[in-house]
């Protein structure tokens, strides 16, 4: 099934792409008009999303096409409303930011809604916080237009930050009026992104199921799969498992195994053991006989996972028995501290090797302290430590000497409080490896 339609979607690009070609011959690029060139552009894209790759490139030629035609474009080719939505479908749609001022310059008639065209401006050109006001009052007006749904799109972008449920509210609506197209697949991908940072976690995972279901094969679906871990990682507790292997059932295997172990290495780093273990796990039954390289990875995500919660030894064992020379740098500096705190689990204490180095055997008769005592004064020195003992002028003690007199009084033995520093030091410089791996 999947490969009837990407052959179908090839053979329907190819189609249009050889009737443009056509068209072309009875009319010149510059004697068309925008608002046509913007519809070939909008199938392209919406067919680019729905997994046709080799549409990029056609893609990419149509954006210069029509930025072509819109700057050379004869002021009153805007006399047709149509061109003046096709202008700004275009500054909404990844075109030249510049050709909408350009156009707006040399608009004497009046054929562009000053309101909007400076509004856009601001958005495209990187002020977008000065646009939410303007977005809110506009939109309305325009929400049944041709531009409607990608007006809808920045006006979500920009209250993403100040009001997350009404960039939802937008993106909602972006999906209602326009699905099957690339405005939909953005609309979802952010939508997963607001609604799992605002911690509404059903929301989060209904929008990642619609688009694991719609746009898996997008060229933005690597995007949707960042997401989609960090949703799970971050909030795994609140979620069911079977939801999590729900979503992505739909992936083919390659892609299934790529994401677990991309959940495995995030959720090791994170702590979240038992989900590492289990994406680790899938990612090991998901690997084929020939593929070495996911089974050492999820080897040492799942021996990550095992440091903390398992057998130490053993997880330890096959960290330290895992290739470098199948691992990325950053996957060696994972091993390397994880070895270290495998190390600083299993090491002896230190004052435990003291407590033993210290002890004193007790003393018998045989002892020769005891040596030339009769019965009695044996057992007066028995009840009495200091007795027949010379007295001993007392010492004034230096700070070390009461600090480690306090320390003993406390309860605290000063060989383990050393072996704890030392421990501490090292943990919290392969926790600062461990941060800047997370991020």
């Amino acid at each position: 099934m999947g490969f009837f339609r990407r052959t179908l979607l090839t053979g329907t690009v190819f189609c249009a792409t050889l009737a443009a070609a056509m068209a072309a011959r009875a009319e010149s690029p510059d004697d068309l008009a925008p608002y046509k060139m913007i519809r070939s552009l909008q199938f392209v894209q919406d067919t680019v999303v729905l997994g046709d790759h080799s549409a990029m490139e056609m893609q990419r030629f149509l954006l210069t096409t029509i930025d072509d035609r819109l700057r050379t474009a004869d002021p009153s080719i805007f006399d047709d409303p149509r061109n003046v939505d096709a202008a700004l479908v275009y500054a909404m749609s990844g075109g030249n930011p510049e050709t909408l001022d350009i156009l707006l310059k040399r608009d004497v008639a009046g054929h562009f809604d000053s309101r909007l065209t400076d509004t856009l401006s601001n958005y495209l050109g990187g002020r977008g916080s000065q646009s939410v006001k303007s977005l809110a009052e506009i939109f309305p007006e325009y929400k049944q237009s041709r531009v409607g749904p990608y007006l809808a799109l920045v006006s979500a972008n920009s209250v993403i930050r100040k009001d997350p449920k009404l960039a939802l509210t937008y993106f909602d609506w972006a999906r209602l009026v326009a699905p099957g197209t690339i405005v939909e697949e953005a609309a979802l991908r952010r939508s997963i992104f607001i609604a799992s940072e605002a911690g509404w976690i059903d929301k989060s995972m209904a929008y990642a199921n619609r688009y694991a279901r719609r746009y898996l094969r997008s060229p933005y679906a690597s995007q949707f799969a960042d997401l989609f871990v960090k949703l799970a990682v971050d909030h795994f507790d609140e979620l069911k498992q079977e939801d999590i292997l729900e979503i992505l059932s739909f992936m083919d295997v390659p892609r299934q195994r790529e994401v677990y172990l991309r959940m495995a290495r995030l959720a090791a780093i994170s702590g979240k053991n038992k989900l590492a273990s289990l994406a680790a796990e899938r990612a090991q039954i998901l690997s084929g006989d020939g593929e070495s390289v996911p089974k050492v990875l999820a080897d040492l995500y799942s021996g990550l996972a095992s440091v903390p919660s398992g057998d130490v030894a053993a997880a330890m064992q096959e960290i330290v028995a895992i290739p470098d020379d199948k691992l990325s740098v950053k996957d060696r500096a994972l091993k390397e501290a994880a070895r270290a705190v495998a190390e600083e689990v299993l090491r002896r204490p230190v004052a435990a090797v003291a407590q033993e180095e210290a002890k004193v055997p007790e003393k018998t008769e045989d002892d020769p302290s005891y040596k030339g005592l009769n019965e009695a004064e044996a057992a007066d020195r028995a009840m009495d430590p200091q007795a027949g003992a010379e007295e001993t002028p007392v010492a004034v003690a230096k700070p070390e000497q009461e600090k480690k007199e306090h320390e003993e009084k406390a309860g605290i033995d000063p060989a383990f409080d050393d072996f704890v520093s030392t421990g501490r030091s090292k943990l919290d410089a392969i926790d600062a490896l461990l941060k800047g791996e997370g991020s």
